[in-house]
């Protein structure tokens, strides 16, 4: 592989946007226009990615309100997936509900057992606007959906309930971060 084609390495690290900016609760705008920006908000998307070492980062987490997020995650078989996808859509949630832990970057150093299905397929375009569809299962499903989540303005804290939330919401409270 040349240097060049691995992702984020001619981008730039963005600071990630944290709970409590209201642009991670703001429901993201379509991407109309697919030309060199775009491209270079997907390349510091990756680059922002694996500096603060996650699996997957929204658009909105680096303060762009655009329906955009870049991955590079595992499955359940340890099958590495890699990509972006503009515009996504999560067109199928399904299977078995699995409670695992789930963390953000954008509440960093924190995590909670989250339910989410353990299948997914999310449908869009990539960044020169050709069509895409990605399937992902186990750990990569719930990577799809933590990252449709964001772009609809919602948190995986949202998704979870009684004293799970409530001892998470008490983290938050403490963190550094979240004052």
């Amino acid at each position: 592989m040349r240097h060049g084609s691995i992702p984020g390495t001619h981008g730039r690290v963005r600071p990630l946007t944290l709970l409590g900016d209201p642009v991670l609760r703001t429901p993201c705008e379509e991407v109309t226009d697919f030309g060199p920006q775009l491209a270079r908000l997907v390349e510091d998307m990756f680059a922002t990615m694996y500096a603060s070492e996650g699996v997957g980062l929204a658009a909105n987490q680096v303060g762009e309100a655009l329906r955009v997020f870049v991955y590079d995650c595992p499955d359940d078989e340890d099958v590495r997936h890699l990509g972006h996808v503009v515009n996504p859509r999560l067109v199928q949630a399904d299977g078995v509900v699995l409670r695992g832990p789930e963390g953000c970057l954008s509440l960093p150093g924190l995590e909670a057992g989250t339910e989410r299905y353990d299948h997914a397929v999310v449908e869009g375009f990539t960044v020169t606007g050709e069509p895409v569809r990605v399937h992902g299962t186990g750990w990569f499903a719930r990577c799809l959906q933590h990252e449709c989540d964001h772009l609809d303005g919602g948190v995986y804290v949202d998704r979870v309930s009684g004293w799970r939330r409530r001892r998470v919401m008490r983290q938050v409270a403490r963190a550094s971060w979240g004052r």
